[in-house]
């Protein structure tokens, strides 16, 4: 896509973020693109969008919409390609026979309660299915099944792959028997019924009960995560994504994949997390990103292949510091600093920035205020062009608004309420309004002087016990770091001195 003018285009994400995402998940994405065309706000070319949606569209089976979107392009009164109208009476060929293909898995699928006989006897599972001959199923149709689900994704039929997939899965799994109800526990304490105690042999609870991961379940995973992102079922979305997560660990550490190999998987889950955690915010969305962010393994993904993600993280830290404080013990900032600490290392180590990313950089780093003030009205396009954060942009602009304030008051006593509404893009009686509801609300240590026009700070100091928390923090990590390296010392020496035993006695 070409810019057609000085835009916003330079802050757009979207071609970043386009190389680690679905196909489908891309047309959401195009079509908040679309809006912003139509309000002014950037200067794409509209006509590129509808071309670049176009061939997204070629190698899926949506073809009803890639006919839409071609008319777009082309014109309404454009002649519709005969490649089209074949590939449409085709994809129903092909979905048809799909479906006669696994209709003896299907129609069980389909039926609550001969599944759930199937369930209870511990009989739902390929093999067993395949040893009941008078059902007709074989590997052959449990393969044309989940091949139906795929073909359903590429229809846009996402929620029928959903379902699909989802008793695709629990063919795979061990999940823990039904326990007993009350009744039932009277029941055998009456007549003496022995107590099982034998530990239940189930599956991993974080990857739907499955007893093990291979390439092909993981890819099955993966078609899960999609389809609960694309029927924006966030909650769903969110347990599908900690799936995928612990299958990739899983598939590392049984050398399944190669270290090269996850951390492009694990670059491509930070991209779809995105439209998880930014759309699940009021649900602890965001800390949840931030810990996935900040994790070493993802962390290391971020600044090799995607150092724009640092916008994300960037934007999740300011909007999550104060409910995280919160969360942490009263009166306690400890959290919020190791937060910002983190933060500004990993900014360090990307190779990237934004108005959003410099706003930081400004406060934490440099200090510059009047720089900040300039980036804190950048950020408000920033965000309203962002298809991720454009629902977050009063809030984000509030809690920026604090973050530029606890800067200020920790540098200065006194604070003029006129100068303090520049910082804050604010006027001098909005900015005392504000300061005043937020002295109110978070239970500031500080007062206004109306007579004087100013902010009088009082004093704040760590307590002792907050101290000791922040330095003792990575005790135990920074304690095994360091027996592991003197271990490896020691290895290296003995290994060393029986070298030059061996050589000396030659």
């Amino acid at each position: 896509m070409t810019a057609t003018g000085q835009g916003l285009e330079q802050w757009d994400l979207t071609s970043k973020n386009s190389p680690y995402l679905d196909r489908h998940m891309m047309f959401p994405l195009l079509e908040y693109l679309d809006g912003l065309i139509d309000a002014g706000t950037i200067n794409y070319s509209s006509k590129d969008v509808a071309a670049a949606r176009l061939a997204l569209l070629r190698p899926t089976h949506m073809v009803d919409y890639a006919i839409d979107t071609y008319k777009s392009v082309h014109g309404d009164n454009a002649e519709i390609p005969k490649e089209m109208e074949e590939q449409k009476s085709e994809v129903f060929k092909q979905l048809e026979e799909l479906e006669k293909g696994c209709k003896p898995l299907a129609d069980i699928c389909g039926n609550e309660e001969v599944k759930a006989k199937y369930v209870a006897s511990g009989k739902w599972n390929i093999a067993a299915l395949c040893d009941e001959s008078d059902l007709n199923i074989t590997q052959e149709v449990c393969e044309i099944y989940r091949k139906t689900a795929k073909f359903h994704f590429e229809c846009g039929a996402y929620q029928k792959a959903r379902d699909i997939l989802e008793n695709y899965i629990s063919l795979f799994a061990k999940p823990p028997a039904p326990s007993n109800t009350e009744e039932d526990e009277m029941e055998d304490y009456k007549t003496n019924k022995p107590q099982n105690n034998e530990k239940e042999d189930i599956g991993n609870p974080n990857i739907y009960y499955l007893k093990s991961v291979d390439s092909n379940l993981l890819q099955v995973l993966w078609g899960r995560l999609a389809c609960e992102i694309l029927v924006e079922g966030w909650e769903a979305a969110s347990v599908a994504l900690d799936a995928v997560k612990a299958a990739l660990e899983i598939m590392v550490s049984t050398g399944q994949m190669s270290a090269l190999d996850a951390l492009s998987e694990r670059t491509w889950l930070l991209h779809w997390s995105l439209f998880v955690y930014w759309n699940n915010s009021a649900k602890g969305g965001l800390e949840q990103l931030v810990e996935l962010f900040h994790t070493e393994r993802y962390k290391q993904a971020i600044t090799t292949n995607a150092p724009h993600l640092l916008r994300y993280l960037t934007a999740a830290v300011l909007l999550c510091k104060r409910r995280i404080t919160k969360k942490a013990a009263a009166g306690s900032n400890a959290e919020a600093r190791r937060l910002m600490k983190n933060l500004t290392n990993v900014m360090q180590d990307c190779d990237y920035s934004d108005p959003i990313v410099e706003f930081v950089n400004c406060l934490c780093v440099k200090f510059d205020f009047e720089s900040a003030q300039t980036k804190l009205q950048e950020c408000e396009k920033v965000l309203d062009a962002d298809f991720f954060l454009c629902k977050q942009t009063g809030l984000f602009m509030e809690e920026a608004r604090v973050f530029v304030f606890e800067n200020y008051c920790r540098i200065h006593n006194k604070i003029d309420l006129a100068a303090l509404g520049k910082k804050l893009a604010m006027d001098e009686n909005e900015a005392e309004r504000w300061i005043v509801d937020l002295i109110r609300n978070a239970d500031l240590d500080a007062k206004i002087d109306s007579e004087e026009g100013c902010v009088v700070m009082g004093g704040t100091v760590q307590s002792v016990y907050e101290q000791v928390m922040e330095r003792t923090r990575d005790l135990n990590v920074r304690s095994a770091t360091m027996a592991q390296n003197l271990d490896t010392l020691l290895n290296n020496a003995r290994k060393e001195k029986a070298k030059k035993e061996r050589e000396s006695m030659e």
